[in-house]
């Protein structure tokens, strides 16, 4: 009988990518009370009081304040429910998403 020897086959291992994440963005209006907002905030994105009213403050002086970064699902669902739940009271409020750097 021959002499025969097996090699073992080695897999690469495979790396699995983190998800890339993105932000969701708060857009300033001059026509959404503040006291909305702070809500909105507390409601959609589980703030406090203190945290919500810090954002809205930055979004007003700045034009835009970052809510939040999360994976892009999730950051597209909370960026629609906010803006709609802004939409069903009549005002304009805007969150968008975009992915972060």
């Amino acid at each position: 009988m021959p002499d025969i020897t097996v090699k073992p086959v080695i897999k690469p291992e495979l790396k699995v990518e983190r998800p890339r994440l993105y932000k969701v963005i708060l857009l300033n209006d001059d026509y959404t009370p503040r006291e909305f907002v702070v809500r909105v905030l507390k409601a959609e994105f589980r703030m406090t009081e203190g945290q919500a009213h810090a954002v809205m403050v930055t979004a007003h002086t700045k034009g835009l304040c970052v809510v939040a970064v999360f994976t892009k699902d999730i950051a597209e669902t909370k960026a629609t429910r906010a803006t709609d739940m802004a939409q069903s009271k009549g005002y304009p409020l805007q969150f968008i998403t975009e992915p972060e750097e």
